[in-house]
């Protein structure tokens, strides 16, 4: 059957304790809150901590969470990072423990060129028999995915692209590079959901859908439909909840938020720390002020 992905995909925090050792108490009760608001999830990516975990760590979140989510919505695996070997030893996990898709950024850290990065992928397509989707954060990786470097890798077997470029015109540049017409393309920010899905964007991953993914999922629904004017407005509140959510670092402010809506997150990993309650205050004065309910 054909892997179908669309609507609001969090991009799934992990929870920790507060001696930083994974907690899948705090973990199941984040799934629990979001496994019947939202149409997917990501997990282990940016807001995932992923490239904070071991591989073994990431393995038991992978578990943990597909073993919860009991194919109610699919579960996206980000297995991305800088050895092959380790990306297909995780994907081949991912696999074998449910997860009906995984995604990747490109090889990091070396500034791997685009034949590297297609022979990265190439591996990666071949070990496994679900769609592999590539994660484009040049941000993070410090590499740029051009529409030629994505054609091909969607001619060794690319099925997928969330992009993080945050630029709404590269995300039409690598659509358009792209002539298979059961392609999956995402969008990975809330920012730009409606222009996104007007160019034919599936699903949107954001960050700020873990905490708050209501007004998230009624833009995409009002984009989806065609209803400009709602779609419109939507989008200019769901901005300015963006704005809240950067007031600190976007992954423990949102894992507070999810706190103060009364779900026992866990805490973020060292080098992040929860921010300072005064600022959690501040943003929740200012989310409950857009209309969100604590």
């Amino acid at each position: 059957m054909k892997f179908k992905l669309t609507g609001i995909i969090p991009p799934l925090l992990t929870a920790f304790k507060e001696n930083g050792d994974y907690d899948p108490v705090a973990q199941k009760e984040i799934v629990s809150f979001l496994v019947d608001r939202v149409q997917g999830l990501y997990i282990c990516g940016t807001y995932g901590s992923g490239p904070l975990m071991s591989s073994e760590e990431r393995k038991r979140v992978t578990e943990d969470v597909i073993k919860q989510v009991a194919g109610k919505i699919p579960v996206v695996v980000h297995v991305g990072g800088c050895s092959t070997k380790s990306v297909v030893d995780l994907a081949k996990h991912a696999q074998a423990a449910g997860a009906p898709s995984v995604a990747a950024v490109p090889p990091t850290y070396y500034g791997f060129n685009d034949d590297a990065v297609e022979r990265h992928f190439d591996a990666l397509v071949k070990a496994v028999s679900i769609p592999v989707f590539v994660y484009n954060n040049p941000k993070t990786t410090g590499v740029t995915l051009t529409p030629k470097l994505l054609a091909r890798l969607v001619d060794v077997g690319v099925q997928g692209l969330k992009d993080s470029s945050f630029d709404i015109i590269t995300f039409w540049r690598l659509l358009w590079a792209v002539k298979n017409p059961d392609f999956i393309a995402v969008i990975g920010t809330e920012a730009l959901i409606l222009p996104a899905v007007g160019m034919g964007a599936h699903a949107a991953v954001c960050g700020l859908a873990n905490a708050i993914p209501e007004p998230v999922l009624e833009l995409f629904t009002a984009s989806q439909k065609g209803d400009l004017k709602k779609a419109g407005v939507l989008q200019e509140t769901v901005a300015k909840m963006r704005d809240v959510m950067h007031l600190a670092p976007t992954l423990p402010m949102i894992q507070a938020i999810l706190r103060e809506r009364g779900v026992n997150s866990g805490y973020p990993r060292l080098p992040f720390v929860l921010p300072d309650k005064t600022l959690v205050q501040k943003a929740k004065g200012e989310f409950m002020a857009l209309g969100v309910k604590f």
